[in-house]
């Protein structure tokens, strides 16, 4: 039986380019029609009209969709507020394909090395599909299987979003999102490697073994391919479906302290960020006689390594807004790689900045947001950027996309929790040992025990 064929061809991304040129060609239209000839359109319908198209697409252009909903203005309002509901919902592949494609990564005889493999796709990824199974020796695992022709799709996508974003900033030039293109097209590559994710992974156990309250699967040896995942299958529930039984706060505060440990942890003690905090990507892990509340962090595609100085410059960012320190700001931003930082920049920089560290600066059990208005963030981000168009523009640095977009994720993440904790504290004990040479040595050993390739 003839291997199925996943290069990057001309004929499979020009297939996936006819699918989705017309929803990107419609947003052209619409946006240049009212910017230029003062036509005005239903943006909102039309938004939603692109979303039903992206959501029903295999594939990485809802990912990237969910990406740019935390860049501020990358896309209109209106198209950003739908594709930030995208979910991973894609009709699963059938079981002809999931016979060929485990055949293809494991030999002809792959159903003698499980003792069950279930038919059904038992969840959907926008990469792949998850399959429930158990080993020979009884341990239950998860088999996620990329979908066929994938790196085609990854290429037709970042065409038709370059194509998108390039229009939008021809028309609005607040933010110039060159790098931020490069960033985004250079981590969804990556997660077309399966076997890249299980060193990622493994990466994980390593960094959170001694956080008790989050959990991180393991890949199987000897199950795992570039287009094969195979790991140890973890309990717990979705977050949306807790949080409609009302649990008590006690509860939901036990799950936004995981999450915090479980992004904050890993980034401020070794420099590696989980750059996808959508909810789909944990679960939660309610309370039992034995155990506390929990969660189980899922989907090791997006990870981000960063230099030892760009944890440096966050830090310096976050004593420079505690401190007003300006001449400190400009020296975080600078290490962060903005350039061009005028005393004007620097001041519409700093609105966001202290809107991002404001709850980190407040030593009190309190919400994530004070105020209760849930649009304060949009109005904060629509005050900056109005802001950056009046002094000419800024450059983001690629290391800013996952950054940004985890602390926008997590954040409204706890919104919805409504979690109140001590967020003062909880962050200051993670940077309170905090030095750039320790955490250079620590991330080096972790890489290379868990053999992560270097980050691009």
């Amino acid at each position: 039986m003839a291997n199925e064929r996943d290069e990057s061809t001309f004929f499979g991304e020009f297939r996936r380019m006819a699918r989705t040129s017309g929803a990107v060609g419609g947003i052209a239209a619409r946006v240049a029609g009212e910017r230029f000839l003062g036509i005005k359109t239903d943006k909102a319908s039309h938004a939603n009209d692109l979303k039903a198209l992206l959501g029903g697409l295999k594939g990485p252009l809802m990912k990237v969709a969910q990406f740019l909903t935390t860049v501020p203005n990358a896309l209109p309002a209106e198209y950003a507020q739908e594709l930030a509901a995208l979910q991973a919902n894609a009709p699963p592949m059938g079981w002809a394909f999931v016979r060929r494609r485990m055949a293809s990564e494991l030999g002809p005889d792959w159903q003698s090395r499980f003792a069950s493999f279930g038919q059904e796709a038992a969840a959907a990824a926008s990469l792949g599909q998850v399959h429930r199974a158990t080993l020979p020796d009884g341990r239950l695992v998860a088999c996620k299987l990329q979908y066929p022709d994938m790196p085609s799709v990854v290429e037709a996508d970042l065409r038709q979003l370059k194509i998108a974003m390039g229009i939008f900033a021809r028309m609005d030039d607040a933010i110039q999102h060159d790098d931020v293109y490069v960033e985004l097209c250079d981590r969804l590559r990556e997660e077309l490697d399966y076997e890249r994710e299980a060193a990622q992974m493994r990466l994980y156990n390593r960094m959170l073994a001694d956080v008790p309250d989050v959990r991180t699967p393991t890949p199987v040896e000897g199950y795992c391919t570039r287009r094969l995942l195979t790991m140890n299958w973890l309990e717990g529930r979705p977050i949306m479906e807790r949080l409609a039984e009302n649990p008590p706060l006690e509860e939901r505060n036990a799950y936004a302290r995981a999450l915090f440990h479980a992004w904050y942890v890993p980034f401020y003690h070794y420099g590696v960020i989980h750059g996808d905090p959508h909810l789909g990507n944990y679960q939660v892990r309610q309370p039992t006689e034995s155990e506390p509340a929990g969660i189980n962090l899922l989907d090791f595609g997006a990870i981000r390594v960063f230099p030892p100085q760009f944890l440096s410059g966050v830090i310096m960012l976050y004593e420079a807004i505690r401190d007003n320190d300006e001449e400190k700001a400009h020296e975080a931003y600078t290490n962060w790689g903005f350039t061009n930082l005028t005393k004007e920049r620097m001041e519409v920089l700093g609105l966001w900045a202290r809107f991002l560290h404001e709850p980190l600066l407040d030593d009190r059990v309190r919400p994530i947001q004070s105020g209760g208005d849930p649009d304060y963030g949009r109005k904060v981000a629509a005050q900056v950027h109005a802001g950056l168009k009046r002094t000419g523009g800024v450059k983001p640095p690629r290391e800013f996309v996952l950054v940004d977009r985890g602390a926008v994720g997590l954040g409204s993440a706890f919104m919805r929790l409504g979690a109140e904790l001590n967020w003062h504290r909880m962050f200051n004990e993670l940077i309170a040992d905090f030095d750039q040479v320790k955490l250079a040595n620590r991330q080096a050993k972790a890489l290379k025990e868990a053999g992560v390739p270097p980050t691009v």
